[in-house]
This record gives structure tokens, C-alpha cells and sequence, in this order.
């Protein structure tokens, strides 16, 4: 069985041992699939992130005096430590989130994707030498590591959220505190595993589980940890920049958002039904660039709209590779869906097809959401500004180009958005105009590679980029070094 790989209670990670939160508490972690119990999970407070942190604060020393060619062929050991136990890592994360094997498989390949680049970056750490304005001397810049970060990462791709924060954290010559997401910890926990069995100095990572309030606030406020980054929801990127913004703490947010996909009267129908399909609903629409604000032309929306339904209806939801997508994460996160539709239902918007739970047979016990269509939303309307996180999308008609241009950048949101069109001068106009992070054409709204920067702009996130290159800024301190010499003493 999936449960065989887990030990019967998933504990912290702390100085290269599994402990029990001090207080000997647990919380309940559920199958999304069925609801049933899964494992207990170490409940920590602020005592275990103490205990962390010291933990990081001792090993962070010899680990940045390691070349960093060395930190990266022992991070390349992690990573073949994965690519070993892919599939294993792959039935962690399908428990977990209760999406299918195949989707997880695929999930856990990016992820050891992104290991591979940053174990890379152990070669090019670059800083910079340039000219000096003063005779005889020269300037350079130097990376060095901030200290200890502190890592907070989401659920709904959790074994490559992990490895997005941990890989360039570490390569960076920081040691870490990871507080992993508490709807998957059996997946920290098994990164945990590997890592320490891959030959990380104990120390350089810990990993502790528990709630955001209880273990991830004191995180956020313990003066010792040097930088932050988070991935999750705006309003709790809200409320730990108000914390982390006390004490000057360097922070990565990577937030939410409502994301604009914009078919024009030129698209290949087909294509574009098939990527707003996608955007929408691929891994139970729990992506941060979802594309659920579907802006279609006038000319083409009864018939693209249409299509849209058909195709909607026929999608499977189930946690098998035969299915579409699968379940939310949680109850919680089920139930504040529900309740959004019902809401914008009462507001006069129309339901084109789903809108309830479903719990007929192969669904009982389940988390699941049908694949919601909405029409007839007011832009200005909840339902258009709040990121839902679930599968549920709504259209809108326009006029033509300038004003979906318009609707697609009056959101309080920037990630991601994406335009289906033939014509190349329209969509290059659309990429230089639109208010967001990441701009595709003809595809979906999702889709970033460990090499790219990631991040948004507005509501989703305060301007920092994570994987790619670009996140080492994130985890490492520039310094200026300038050499003086005496041409007379030559």
C-alpha cells in the first residue's frame, strides 16, 4: 500500500533526526481522495522552530565555508537520490493531494529538474569585476550567503515547491528551515529523508510541520532567520511582510492570482478551448497561474463558449490516470468554493455547467469540486477579484482587443496571463502590455521551467523571482570588493 513508505507518524526534521514536536502534539492529515486519516503529524510551536534554528544556526557556518562546487555535487547527490526514488516520491504526493500517480510522476520529474539546475549553479555563483573610476585599483562583486532562510511553501505541488525554495537556499551556502505545508508534510518529510540520505550535513536542513499561526509566524519573526520566502495566499503574504518588515528581513512572496486567458476572434478554437481547459482545471484548478478569467470576443463567444461547455462536461474527475483532475486539498478549501459560487450565483451570475460537490459513487468521503463555468459576472464582482484556488472559471464577453487588454489588467492580481491569436503584432502588444509576471501566447497560463524567473507583479507577490537564476538574488548577499595596488611597487 502508498501508506507502507510513511512511518506511522511524520515527525520533524531537526539536526539530521526525526523529533516529535516538544509538547508531544499531532494533527490529523486526511486522504483528499476519500477523506480518510493518512498520518498524525508533529504539531510544532514556536519552542521547535527555536530548536531548528539553532540547529541551521550551527551547521550554517561550515556549510558556507564548503566550496560551492562541493555544495553542488552533494545537492547533484539529492537529486539522483529522487531520480532513484521517483516513483516512490511520485505515491507520496498522489496520497497526499489525491491527484493521479501520472500527474505526480510528472509533478516530481520538475522538481528533479530544478535540483539538476541549481546543483549547476554550485559552477556559477557569478558575481561581477568591472572598471574602477580611481587609478589602480580594481572592482568586483562576490556572492556570499545570508545565513539561515526560512522556507514556507504551498500544497498544491508540493514535492516542487519544496525543491524550488530548498535547492537554491542551499546551494547559496544558506542552511534552512523549512515549514513545510501541513495539508502534504509526508512529502517534506520524505525530501528530508533523502536529503540527509544523499549526504547533507545534519543541520544545513531541518524541516518542521504544524500550523501557520503556531509554527510558521515564529519562523517569520525569529531574528536569526536572515531571509523569508513564501509561496501561498495574499493575505497571508500580507501578514508575514508586516512581520518580516519589523525586523528587515530580506523576503521572497510568490502569491496568488485571477489570471486573464484571452481568446480572440482569430484563435484556433480547438487549441484554445484545449488550453483553457488546462488553465482552468489541471491539478483541480490549485495553481497560483489558473487561468480563470476566460475573456472571449463578441464575435466568437456563444460558439466558443459552447465548446467550452461540451468539453468541460466530458472532463473525468478522480484521483486515477484515467481522470482529469482530482479532489481539492482540504474540506475547508471545498466548502469556501461552494460557497463563493452560490454567492456570485445569487448576484445574478449564471451557472454554464458543475457548481457543486461531487459525491456519487468513487466520490464518497472525497474533496471534490465539479469543474465549475460561470457567465454574466460583473468584473468588478468577488467572484472576478478573488483568487479561489479551486477549479471554477468564469467568462466574460468584449468588444475586441483594447478592451480585453483592459479587463485582463483591471485585477488586483499580476502572475500570469495568456492570448490566443493568429495575428503576431496582436500578440506581441498583448506580452508587452499586460500587467503580469509571466505572458504566453497560445498556450496555457502555466507552465514555468526551473531555469525562468517566476513571480508577479500587484497583488501577486512583492517583485521577487523564484526558480531560475534570478533566485539566487533571493538567497545570497552581493558584496563589493575593491583591490588597491602600487604601481610603484611592482
Amino acid at each position: 500500500m502508498d501508506q507502507d513508505i510513511l512511518p506511522s507518524e511524520i515527525k520533524n526534521w531537526i539536526a539530521g533526526r526525526e523529533c516529535s514536536a516538544k509538547s508531544g502534539a499531532l494533527f490529523d492529515k486526511f486522504n483528499p481522495a476519500n477523506g480518510r486519516l493518512i498520518r498524525r503529524i508533529a504539531r510544532s510551536w514556536a519552542v521547535d522552530v527555536q530548536q531548528a534554528v539553532e540547529s541551521a544556526k550551527q551547521a550554517q557556518p561550515p556549510w558556507a565555508e564548503t566550496a560551492p562546487v562541493q555544495r553542488g555535487l552533494i545537492l547533484l547527490q539529492i537529486v539522483r537520490r529522487m531520480q532513484d526514488l521517483q516513483t516512490e516520491i511520485a505515491r507520496v504526493v498522489a496520497l497526499e493531494t489525491g491527484k493521479s500517480h501520472k500527474d505526480a510522476l510528472g509533478e516530481t520529474a520538475g522538481a528533479i529538474q530544478c535540483g539538476l539546475f541549481f546543483a549547476g549553479e554550485g559552477q556559477r555563483l557569478y558575481g561581477r569585476t568591472t572598471t574602477s573610476g580611481t587609478p589602480d585599483r580594481l572592482a568586483m562583486t562576490v556572492r556570499q550567503p545570508i545565513g539561515i532562510a526560512g522556507l514556507i511553501t504551498a500544497a498544491n505541488t508540493p514535492i516542487a515547491n519544496v525543491a524550488w525554495k530548498a535547492f537554491p537556499a542551499l546551494i547559496c551556502g544558506n542552511a534552512a528551515v523549512l515549514k513545510a505545508a501541513e495539508d502534504t508534510p509526508a512529502t517534506a518529510w520524505l525530501f528530508g529523508k533523502i536529503a540527509h540520505e544523499a549526504g547533507l550535513p545534519h543541520g544545513v536542513l531541518n524541516i518542521i510541520h504544524g500550523y501557520g499561526e503556531e509554527a510558521g509566524e515564529p519562523l517569520v519573526a525569529h531574528p536569526d532567520v536572515g531571509v523569508i520566502s513564501f509561496t501561498g495566499s495574499t493575505d497571508v503574504g500580507k501578514i508575514i511582510q508586516r512581520i518580516a518588515g519589523q525586523r528587515f528581513a530580506r523576503l521572497s512572496l510568490e502569491l496568488g492570482g485571477k489570471n486573464p486567458f484571452v481568446v480572440c476572434d482569430d484563435a484556433d478554437p480547438d487549441s484554445a478551448a484545449k488550453w483553457a481547459i488546462l488553465s482552468a482545471f489541471s491539478n483541480a484548478g490549485q495553481r497560483c497561474a489558473a487561468g480563470s478569467r476566460i475573456i472571449i470576443f463578441d464575435s466568437i463567444y456563444e460558439r466558443f463558449r459552447d465548446l467550452l461547455v461540451e468539453r468541460t462536461r466530458n472532463l473525468k474527475v478522480g484521483p486515477t490516470d484515467d481522470d482529469d483532475f482530482g479532489p481539492v486539498i482540504n474540506e475547508g478549501q471545498l466548502q469556501n468554493m461552494l460557497a463563493a459560487v452560490q454567492q456570485a450565483r445569487l448576484a445574478g451570475a449564471v451557472i454554464l455547467t458543475g457548481g457543486h460537490r461531487l459525491s456519487d459513487a468513487g466520490h464518497e468521503g472525497g474533496f471534490y469540486m465539479a469543474p465549475t463555468l460561470m457567465e454574466g459576472i460583473d468584473p468588478l464582482a468577488d467572484m472576478s477579484r478573488r483568487e479561489l484556488f479551486g477549479p471554477v472559471a468564469a467568462l466574460y464577453r468584449v468588444s475586441g482587443f483594447e478592451e480585453a487588454l483592459r479587463l485582463a489588467n483591471d485585477s488586483p492580481y499580476g502572475l500570469t496571463a495568456c492570448i490566443h491569436t493568429r495575428n503576431v503584432h496582436r500578440a506581441l502588444r498583448f506580452c508587452e502590455k499586460v500587467q503580469a509576471g509571466v505572458a504566453v501566447v497560445n498556450a496555457g497560463t502555466y507552465g514555468s521551467e526551473p531555469h525562468m524567473p517566476f513571480g508577479g507583479r500587484k497583488d501577486s507577490g512583492n517583485g521577487t523571482r523564484e526558480p531560475g537564476t534570478e533566485a539566487l538574488n533571493i538567497y545570497s548577499e552581493l558584496k563589493d570588493i575593491y583591490l588597491k595596488f602600487d604601481r610603484r611597487q611592482v
